[in-house]
């Protein structure tokens, strides 16, 4: 008999399996096969926060497969991802396939290499309940507040509408920011700068206004001219020369936060597809040369600890490949912040001998940059620092003082390999400083004064929201890239030039949560939350305490709005466009219909004009050089056809783009759907025209070929039918000794 490994994913059973051999059969779970049931809340609230669990329909085969094989297995090892929600995964498993604890077991993989998944085998443990009672307490905490919340907000807001306890908390944190930019007075103030020329030896050199004996603020341009008269034809000395060299440590290896922040500032990529190829280089990717391998750790951490093994190899590959001066000379530790859960690892490459340009061609785009930048980070934390050579100058007039500093890279370090990106505007570049010593003295060439007003805060980017919330405890790290994608997908917020702005819906929410739920909207209470099932994973407290302490204030909350709002109807403020109605001439609104958004008049019922939102696209139209416009069909695909309609009719599901063919001069487009696509010339008429057979479309059987697919689907489906009915009259006779 083998022995039956049920990992989450085919990739991840396909590199396992490969690494255990024949003995062992692995399968892939999909993920969860059973949860709370969609049509009703699942929840036994007044029996004591019983859940109910169901069989996923959609998964059906898979669970056949499974109990399947798992009967026929000596030992079933549950091998699900290292984390609360896989431990659940694996209870639920357990359950579902009715696995004695004699005959299943638990095992983890903090990364999956041969050396790492063979000892997991051979020291398995059982299913950590803590684990999944904090899995279930949030479980059912969010479908209590979903399944009572979403509903007040269909009846008094719009229909549709869901609520979510950590996602509403994200979205106040946008519509707070906005608040603020809103609210924001400006400061006026002002800066002066010197161009100076030296009096006894060649050179010239900037300096910025400082202060007189302390450092001072210039508030408006009357002070300015008082020191532009105080300095006018006089002399300046330098009084101060301080030189020093500066140290410049690297950054620690990536959390899961931090390599979504930094994914999104240098990559361009959103939290949640970083996470998703994140997965990939985690459960194996078939690298040419040495197979299906695991490239990267468990990347749901928020630990910033590596092993003494993986430094090590970091030092290894330094030295070989920087020389011995790159190297920090020791490992270098990172001090974790306090209140994590230190489960897992840092993010770090399995193998650091790959280097990401060596396996470049076994890669995705999107996987070799994500896997460069996480190779490139931990190597980065375990080299020496960067060593700059620093000046500042201090010269004085008339009792004003002027400051001159610059910086010189002497030693690049950790540099070479890699740099932090930063959310902020780069620091200005200051020019090299002439060899100066105090007592030297120069004149005054040219004066610059100019205003500036102080900035309201930035909106929020998804990934400095990320840093918020990880900054203020809300959410974990294996819930920030579906929140900043959740909050999106409602329509509470907009991303605007990669800047998170709140919609009025947005708002509108926010605003009802605060008055009538001001617990579940409240940052630190949210916080408070995933502190007390973080005490529950340590078996601190039971999940059903937190439950019922949380629930009691909630459900009085709940009575106290729906009786402040009988009879209310909160209406949504419309989006204003530029777009003018052509028949009375009004701005239009955005509306939304059963097929979507659409702009619509504001002075209906006197005016009832419509029209689609349309977006125009790069490029012109191949058949009459006019605008092209994206549109969406009824069942909400997005198409590409020339601005002139039916006149031109040209119509195209491809995408096109702002580049020209360079053999015709035209618009070429690309295939549509996820990443870096090739673009193509569609002009029939020019030697680099692409056929629509070879863009890489799915290609349809031809009559007879889906005639017979559908005559082989129908006869499977009408003997599955058939099979059914003949179990279930079988099991009435047995179970009543005749048919009923």
């Amino acid at each position: 008999m083998s022995n039956l490994v049920i990992v989450e994913s085919p990739s991840k059973a396909k590199t396992i399996g490969r690494y255990l051999g024949g003995d062992y059969i692995v399968k892939a779970s999909m993920g969860h096969l059973r949860d709370l049931p969609k049509s009703t809340m699942g929840v036994d609230i007044e029996n004591g926060f019983v859940p109910e669990y169901v069989p996923m329909e959609a998964k059906s085969e898979i669970i056949s497969e499974l109990r399947k094989a798992a009967k026929s297995a000596e030992m079933v090892y549950l091998a699900t991802d290292p984390d609360r929600e896989g431990e659940a995964i694996s209870w639920h498993l357990k359950e579902l396939l009715k696995l004695p604890d004699s005959k299943s077991c638990r095992v983890t993989f903090n990364e999956i290499t041969q050396k790492v998944v063979v000892e997991a085998i051979q020291n398995p443990r059982s299913i950590d309940s803590n684990l999944v009672d904090a899995q279930q307490a949030r479980r059912v905490l969010d479908r209590i507040v979903g399944y009572q919340l979403s509903p007040l907000l269909w009846k008094k807001v719009r229909r549709g509408l869901s609520a979510g306890r950590v996602q509403s908390v994200a979205t106040r944190l946008v519509v707070d920011r906005e608040n603020e930019i809103r609210s924001f007075i400006p400061k006026e103030y002002w800066s002066l700068q010197v161009t100076l020329d030296l009096l006894e030896k060649p050179g010239s050199f900037v300096a910025n206004y400082f202060g007189e004996s302390k450092k001072r603020e210039l508030e408006n341009e009357t002070q300015v001219d008082e020191i532009i008269r105080d300095i006018t034809g006089q002399t300046f000395t330098v009084t101060g020369v301080k030189r020093a060299k500066k140290n410049r440590n690297p950054a620690p290896p990536f959390t899961t936060s931090t390599l979504q922040q930094e994914a999104s500032r240098k990559l361009n990529m959103t939290p949640k597809r970083t996470m998703v190829i994140a997965q990939q280089l985690y459960e194996g990717v078939d690298v040419a040369g040495i197979g299906v391998t695991g490239l990267i750790t468990y990347m749901r951490t928020d630990s910033l600890r590596l092993s003494d093994e993986a430094m090590a190899a970091a030092a290894k590959e330094i030295r070989s490949r920087y020389g011995d001066a790159y190297y920090y000379g020791k490992f270098r530790t990172y001090k974790t912040k306090s209140g994590a859960q230190d489960a897992h690892e840092a993010i770090r490459p399995t193998h650091a001998e790959l280097d990401p340009d060596s396996i470049q061609g076994s890669l995705t785009k999107e996987q070799y940059r994500l896997y460069k930048l996480i190779w490139s980070r931990f190597l980065a934390s375990q080299m020496a620092n960067a060593v700059y050579d620093t000046v500042a100058i201090d010269t004085q007039c008339k009792g004003h003082i002027f400051r001159s500093t610059h910086q010189s890279l002497l030693f690049p370090g950790f540099i070479a390999v890699y740099e932090e990106g930063r959310d902020d505007e780069a620091e200005v570049v200051s020019s090299p400083l002439p060899e100066l010593q105090e007592g030297d003295r120069a004149g005054l060439r040219d004066v610059k004064k100019e205003q500036h007003f102080t900035q309201p805060p930035a909106r929020y980017t998804e990934a400095t929201l990320v840093k918020a919330m990880e900054e203020k405890g809300v959410g974990r790290p294996s819930t920030y890239a579906t929140i900043v994608s959740t909050i999106q997908d409602r329509e509470y917020v907009n991303k605007e030039d990669k800047r998170l702005v709140p919609t009025a819906l947005g708002e509108v929410v926010t605003g009802l949560m605060l008055e009538r739920f001001r617990d579940i909207i409240d940052v630190e209470f949210t916080a408070n939350m995933e502190t007390q099932l973080d005490e529950v994973e340590a078996g601190q407290r039971k999940w059903k305490d937190v439950l019922s302490a949380f629930y009691a204030d909630f459900h009085q909350e709940m009575l106290d709005a729906e009786a402040a709002l009988e009879g209310v109807r909160i209406k949504v403020p419309d989006e204003v466009t530029q777009e003018i109605c052509e028949e009375c001439g009004r701005n239009m609104v955005v509306k939304i219909g059963r097929f979507g958004k659409f702009l619509a008049c504001p002075g209906f019922p006197e005016c009832t004009n419509t029209k689609p939102i349309v977006e125009k696209m790069p490029g012109r139209c191949p058949k009459c050089a006019s605008t092209i416009l994206k549109r969406k069909s009824k069942r909400g695909y997005a198409y590409y056809g020339c601005e002139r309609g039916a006149e031109c009719g040209f119509m195209t599901w491809d995408v096109p783009t702002a580049e020209d063919c360079k053999t015709c001069g035209q618009t070429m487009f690309k295939k549509s759907g996820r990443g870096r696509q090739k673009t193509f010339c569609v002009n029939e008429g020019c030697p680099d025209f692409l056929p629509e057979d070879k863009r890489g479309y799915y290609k349809k059987p031809d009559a007879n070929g889906e005639a017979a697919a559908a005559e082989e689907k129908g006869a499977k489906k009408t003997a599955k039918k058939t099979a059914k009915k003949t179990t279930k009259k079988t099991t009435t006779r047995k179970a009543g000794g005749k048919k009923a």
